[in-house]
């Protein structure tokens, strides 16, 4: 009796759709799986007394939500413990406002930590910006816009810098002159070398004036990851830098200026990533003598 076989072509065609399918089934599981990612910032220049201090880091979330009200992101930062939680700009989306869900965020998470924001691009285009300012200020969120404030705990004290985003000031920056603007902004606002300087800045392509005014740790977003992550190379293309961006996303050194780039949470004008998930990241900061006697505390 003859067998039939089935034909190469359609064995062809089968895998391929199996193939498209994993990859589609993947691929909307990673815009909506949160990931945590976990980096410990080590340095003399940090007082004893923030040895530990942890800061969850929120950016881009473009009025995404993660669970009904952001129940699962609200979760996950309680979870992660937080002595702060700091917003770096794109809470909101310009093209697709919604301001109550931003409010609705920020209700829950002043409940968690002290909540500080700074702004981003698409808040330089928000036509009701006031009224998102206002409304999260009335909240308990703390705006800072091109400020200085100090933060202090148990017997140790650090200085937070945020940076209004160059948008506001420069509506695109066509003759570039974002990088000089900056940095001048930040010479007038860092003013006691002594003390350790953290800065809420939106845009990471201006890392290397961050570098120049001595900062210590600058916390960014606005790339997304590259909105398109591939293996080996990193991130595709991102905002004001292109293709294959510098800055991308996770832990970046200048001198003595670290620089973590959140990849994000929502997006905008490119409505999906791939290979990408919306991430939060937890920064533990830890003065380096304290670290090493823990550590030496632990092996004996």
């Amino acid at each position: 009796m003859r067998k039939h076989s089935i034909p190469k072509a359609l064995v062809k065609l089968y895998v391929m759709i199996v193939i498209f399918f994993t990859l589609l089934i993947w691929t909307i599981w990673g815009n909506t799986a949160l990931t945590v990612s976990n980096i410990k910032i080590s340095s003399s220049r940090i007082p004893p007394a923030f040895s530990g201090f942890r800061i969850v880091q929120v950016s881009d979330l473009h009025n995404a939500e993660f669970g009904k009200g952001n129940k699962k992101l609200l979760e996950l930062l309680s979870e992660s413990k937080p002595d702060i939680i700091v917003i770096t700009g794109d809470f909101v989306d310009a093209g697709h406002t919604d301001i109550d869900v931003a409010f609705n965020f920020a209700k829950v998470a002043v409940n968690i930590a002290p909540v500080y924001y700074v702004t981003g691009n698409h808040e330089a285009s928000l036509s009701q910006y006031d009224e998102l300012k206002t409304g999260l200020e009335a909240i308990g969120v703390i705006v800072l816009e091109d400020e200085a404030i100090q933060l202090n705990h148990e017997k140790g004290m650090i200085t937070l810098i945020g940076l209004s985003d160059p948008n506001f000031t420069l509506k695109g920056d066509m003759f570039g002159e974002a990088p000089a603007m900056v940095s001048a902004k930040l010479s007038s606002l860092v003013d006691d070398e002594s003390s350790y300087t953290i800065l809420l800045s939106h845009r990471p392509e201006l890392f290397e004036s961050y570098a120049h005014c001595n900062i210590d740790l600058v916390l960014s977003g606005h790339a997304h990851g590259g909105q398109f992550r591939l293996p080996f190379i990193g991130g595709l293309i991102a905002p004001d830098q292109g293709i294959f961006p510098k800055y991308d996303a996770g832990l970046f050194t200048n001198g003595s200026t670290n620089m973590i780039v959140s990849r994000g949470l929502g997006n905008s004008i490119i409505p999906i990533r791939f290979n990408n998930r919306p991430e939060v990241i937890v920064i533990e900061l830890l003065n380096i003598l304290s670290y090493c006697i823990s550590i030496c505390q632990s092996e004996n």
